[in-house]
């Protein structure tokens, strides 16, 4: 296999400014990945994977990817679209949740684990990272995608939601009380040392809807530059501190260690 590009227009959603910032992070960590394994396929887990997003476009460039989602509805969405893809064969469906991942996936079994859009909703932030450090192999990398509590006290505060605001900026889980859909959101902060606390290591931290997400519902016109020409603004601004940190949602891509074993 060669160089792992994505093909974002072929891929529907995928081709947006937000999620390009992601598939351009994933591209790199495959490339590195490949180089040091002479091109052998990378074992990906994409827990909360649903229906292929992720899945099927990574199993057409020739990698292995199993897939845990506790949706029924999703993972037959996902059997369907990577037999269109003709890739089936390079996919496996696990119906789980995410506090049952040690029990269905072998412990060091990944050489890249996705998490996107899972963290807000688990019980236990601190046990999700460890189950997710514990399947993937010493120097993998794993994925995160998280909701930001600071896009969303920018959010509720444009909209003259002022106490909501202030509920989610002083809430330790950055919630807005219990009729929120969300259990936790994240800051830069919080996230790294989340996962730092799991022994994995943090290398990269992106804001993904850094500009999309805060657009006018319809921006049109002659004056109106290209979509590609967002998609660019995106990718620039995404790593970029103060930017980064108001994005809609933060994608961090850590890496497990490898423990020096001593000799006797």
């Amino acid at each position: 296999m060669s160089s792992q590009v994505i093909d974002l227009e072929g891929e529907g959603g995928v081709a947006s400014g937000r999620a390009a910032v992601v598939w351009s992070v994933l591209s790199r960590e495959l490339d590195r990945y490949l180089a040091d394994v002479d091109g052998r396929s990378a074992r990906i887990i994409d827990v909360g994977g649903g229906s292929g997003a992720f899945a099927v476009p990574l199993a057409r460039l020739g990698h292995d990817v199993t897939v845990v989602d506790p949706s029924a509805s999703a993972l037959a969405s996902l059997a369907q679209r990577a037999e269109e893809a003709e890739v089936e064969h390079r996919i496996n469906a696990l119906q789980a949740d995410m506090d049952e991942l040690a029990d269905v996936v072998p412990a060091e079994s990944a050489d890249l684990v996705l998490c996107h859009s899972v963290l807000e909703s688990v019980d236990d932030p601190e046990v999700a990272l460890e189950a997710l450090a514990s399947v993937v192999v010493e120097g993998g990398a794993v994925s995160l995608l998280v909701a930001n509590r600071v896009a969303m006290v920018l959010a509720k505060t444009l909209s003259g939601q002022f106490r909501a605001a202030e509920r989610i900026l002083h809430d330790r889980d950055g919630t807005n009380g219990s009729d929120d859909v969300m259990r936790h959101r994240y800051e830069t902060a919080t996230l790294t040392a989340l996962v730092g606390s799991a022994g994995l290591v943090t290398e990269q931290v992106h804001g993904v809807g850094v500009v999309d997400d805060y657009l006018p519902i319809a921006v049109s016109g002659r004056d109106a530059d290209s979509p590609a020409d967002l998609m660019d603004l995106e990718r620039t601004v995404a790593a970029r501190v103060p930017f980064r940190d108001i994005a809609s949602r933060l994608h961090l891509l850590a890496r497990k260690p490898i423990q020096r074993r001593s000799i006797r």
